[in-house]
């Protein structure tokens, strides 16, 4: 059974930081690529971030490029993303996300909200 667990948001001023993790369990972790999401009030939910499954690729939307890091840690089957220099407009429900061939998993999602 696939389960992805996110944790680690919360309240933060703009400009401020916000490590998120995502627990994963259930498939072949180490083979696989890993992808962040987020969804904003009232709009679509949109891509963030991926990494290959060795961690050696990464790959960034343009509107956090260079202010958020995507990295994972194949022992302990996590994927982070470290969000520096938030702004208001990062605020969303942010998830993981796996592409298996036996279907789409996403996480619960966790909530960060950027407000002074």
């Amino acid at each position: 059974q696939v389960q992805l667990v996110e944790s680690g948001g919360g309240l933060v001023q703009p400009g401020g930081s916000l490590t998120l993790s995502c627990a994963t369990s259930g498939f072949s972790f180490g083979d696989t690529a890993m992808n962040w999401y987020r969804q904003a009030p009232g709009k679509r939910r949109e891509y963030v971030a991926s990494i290959g499954a060795t961690g050696g690729s990464t790959n960034y939307a343009a509107s956090v490029k260079g202010r958020f890091t995507i990295s994972r840690d194949n022992v302990k089957n996590m994927v982070y993303l470290q969000m520096d220099g938030l702004k208001f407009e990062d605020t969303a429900v942010y998830y993981c996300k796996v592409v298996l061939r036996r279907g789409d998993y996403w996480g619960q999602g966790t909530q960060v909200t950027v407000s002074s």
